[in-house]
């Protein structure tokens, strides 16, 4: 589900604050990709430690044309049924590289997502709320999209810094 940022006056949105687009670029050759153009997922990335998991953010091209991701995503737990944020945006995971990606018609990127598990932090700075899942925007993106996933524990509180992403990377680079 494609949206606008809330605040924006489009039908859909919150008026909650909401990630914001990530750093981003654009190479020559295929364009960015567009929001109606892709599809996106939580898949694995190898697990956890130290009370997180790592998982990966998967944006496939849905469209009939090569298109380009390159930086990171704005990521933030979303819920109460409309998409009002819940809690943090993800902080940007700066250690890694930052490649163009393209896309054909069908392929996948991945961001490697982490997780801090809510039910670790002290009950006076984390009110637990179950999410309906996740608001991305794409790099350079002022739209986002929806993607599906209760099965993890956001924190209500701006203060508690459950979410980090790193930079979209090629299938086979992702986290394992």
């Amino acid at each position: 589900m494609a949206s606008s940022p809330a605040g924006s006056g489009d039908a859909g949105s919150t008026g909650a604050a909401a990630a914001g687009p990530a750093d981003g670029g654009t190479a020559s050759g295929a364009g960015t990709c567009a929001v109606s153009t892709l599809a996106g997922s939580i898949v694995d990335g190898g697990g956890g430690g130290a009370g997180s998991v790592y998982l990966n953010l998967a944006l496939r091209n849905t469209g009939n044309a090569s298109c380009t991701l390159q930086g990171w995503p704005g990521v933030s737990f979303v819920g109460d049924g409309n998409g009002t944020q819940i809690g943090a945006s993800a902080t940007l995971d700066r250690s890694g590289a930052h490649p163009t990606v393209t896309l054909t018609a069908g392929q996948t990127a991945y961001a490697p997502l982490r997780i801090v598990q809510a039910g670790n932090l002290e009950p006076g700075n984390c009110t637990t709320q179950q999410p309906d899942g996740f608001r991305v925007y794409p790099p350079g993106s002022k739209q986002s999209l929806f993607v599906a996933s209760t099965a993890y524990t956001a924190c209500r509180q701006q203060s508690a810094e459950l979410l980090s992403v790193r930079a979209f990377v090629p299938e086979g680079q992702q986290q394992r």
